[in-house]
């Protein structure tokens, strides 16, 4: 058999084909996908205003919180305008190299967001712990590297993907069955052994982000202990509010993104569309929910987006 063709093999374009079997209600689901994503952007938005014009928030802390709103801004936006012009105008085509920076940049984003809610996870560790260390632990440097680490490894975790689908051939396959481009949605278009896909994208990102899981689990095992050694159950209640919005934020985060790893390579007998859905989901709910979670756990947050905001008003109507 003549080998294949990389060059003509590979389409000029992808077609996505939306939400299958729903097409006549896309345009009903699109309504909530937009007020979702909307409500993240300016959710996001608003924080990362708030932490980079208050000074006292300048700190380790919200610095991270500030480094998760830019990856959550940027795992919505990667995928759901492209999803909201296929929904509204059936533009469904996107260029191949067009699909392809949607993959990298959407599961880039999930690998770095994981590395940031670890160092979150570090971070309480170190301030419930060790809060006299806190401050020589916890540096800008130190935060600044937090966040080179985060891009150096999930550029190294997600880009042989890139080179995993641009390898393979597809012999005139071009529709996808979903609202944007994953790995493994373009890899079954193929017309060759994906294997190697198979076992890369599921083994290495999943390996990742159970290794930080686990790394956060240990970190939160130890704040617990020293929680219960503190003396006095005011200051137990104290450090525990402290941690209530990050947990929320992990569960908001790993729950959904799992589950839908695990059906979208094992559920086969969990319709289509409802995998389709449940993707969809874990694109919006997380950007959507992270800012709300701290809006309203976090005295600090809430107490500088008032004067912030109110100061602006202010200067606003006095114009």
């Amino acid at each position: 058999m003549p080998p294949f063709n990389l060059t003509s093999s590979t389409p000029a374009t992808f077609v996505l084909a939306g939400i299958p079997g729903m097409e006549k209600s896309h345009i009903w689901i699109s309504i909530p996908f937009c007020s979702m994503y909307l409500a993240a952007l300016l959710g996001n938005g608003a924080l990362l205003f708030v932490v980079s014009t208050e000074r006292s928030l300048h700190q380790p802390m919200y610095l991270l919180l500030s480094m998760l709103a830019v990856t959550d801004l940027m795992l919505s936006t990667t995928t759901v305008p492209k999803m909201l012009a296929l929904f509204w105008f059936s533009a469904g085509e996107i260029s191949f190299g067009a699909c392809l920076t949607q993959v990298f940049f959407l599961h880039f984003s999930f690998s770095a967001e994981s590395v940031i809610l670890m160092a979150m996870a570090f971070d309480r560790f170190v301030a419930i712990c060790y809060p006299l260390r806190y401050a020589a632990v916890l540096t800008q440097s130190a935060i600044v590297k937090t966040g080179l680490v985060a891009l150096l490894r999930s550029f190294c975790i997600i880009f042989p993907c890139v080179f995993l689908l641009k390898r393979l051939p597809f012999c005139g396959h071009n529709v996808i069955p979903h609202t944007y481009c994953e790995h493994m949605g373009i890899a079954r278009l193929a017309c060759a052994d994906i294997s190697v896909n198979i076992v890369y994208g599921l083994a290495v990102p999943f390996a990742a982000g159970v290794l930080d899981v686990v790394l956060i689990a240990v970190s939160y095992v130890l704040i617990l202990q020293a929680l219960f050694k503190l003396p006095s159950r005011t200051a137990r209640c104290k450090a525990f509010n402290t941690c209530v919005s990050h947990v929320c934020v992990i569960f908001l985060f790993y729950i959904p993104a799992f589950f839908t790893i695990l059906t979208h390579r094992f559920g086969q007998k969990i319709p289509h569309h409802v995998h389709i859905l449940l993707a969809n989901l874990y694109v919006l709910f997380p950007p959507l929910l992270n800012p709300i979670v701290y809006g309203v756990r976090m005295r600090q947050i809430k107490e500088k987006f008032m004067k912030v905001f109110l100061c602006s008003s202010v200067h606003f109507l006095k114009e």
